[in-house]
């Protein structure tokens, strides 16, 4: 039993390159410097999904092609059990988080990340990896200064990054494709460790 490495984001050309998606935009990265196979549509799962074997490790790489809210309906049918969520690492975008930064979490809540709370709800369990990828702006200080009110957020995650963020955010997208790496071949505690 391999792990499921799901990035989470929106499906359509809309969507790409939104800060929504920036799970998804991981896993791509992933997935091409591992040599995993081409990006297949799989009926089954409502979902791109790529495989292949990264060290001793085979790993199914998953873009869930429902929308976010819905992530937990394109992941269910992979996950059996409690035991092969544990192999799950889900990697999604992090309001609470600065643009750059990322942490490696296991076993917790949903943050009110609505992918997430999909996800949990699903499988009916939160024992699973998350990398979470910081989108939120913050001052030189590093404090951050993340939009307030429904209406702001939305706007704000299906915004496109500007060319300053995206210099930033193809640091981080390198550093968080080295982490699943890690947390395939080195195992959670390790990377957790290194990268926190």
């Amino acid at each position: 039993m391999g792990y499921i490495i799901a990035g989470l984001g929106n499906p359509g050309d809309e969507y790409e390159g939104t800060r929504h998606n920036v799970g998804r935009m991981v896993v791509e990265k992933f997935a091409k410097k591992q040599e995993l196979s081409d990006w297949k549509d799989d009926k089954y799962t409502k979902a791109l999904v790529a495989k292949g074997k990264v060290g001793k490790e085979s790993v199914v790489a998953v873009m869930p092609e429902t929308f976010m809210n819905n992530s937990g309906k394109a992941i269910a049918p992979l996950v059996k059990n409690a035991k092969q969520a544990e192999k799950l690492v889900v990697i999604y975008d992090d309001l609470d988080l600065p643009l750059g930064t990322m942490k490696i979490s296991f076993d917790r809540g949903s943050g009110g990340h609505r992918g997430l709370e999909s996800i949990i709800k699903h499988l009916k369990t939160r024992a699973f990896v998350r990398v979470r990828v910081g989108v939120s702006p913050a001052t030189p200080s590093g404090k951050l200064r993340k939009p307030s009110g429904e209406d702001a957020v939305i706007k704000f995650i299906l915004g496109k990054f500007s060319p300053k963020e995206t210099d930033v955010l193809k640091k981080v997208l390198k550093k968080a494709s080295e982490a699943l790496e890690l947390v395939v071949t080195e195992g959670r505690e390790r990377a957790m460790g290194e990268v926190n």
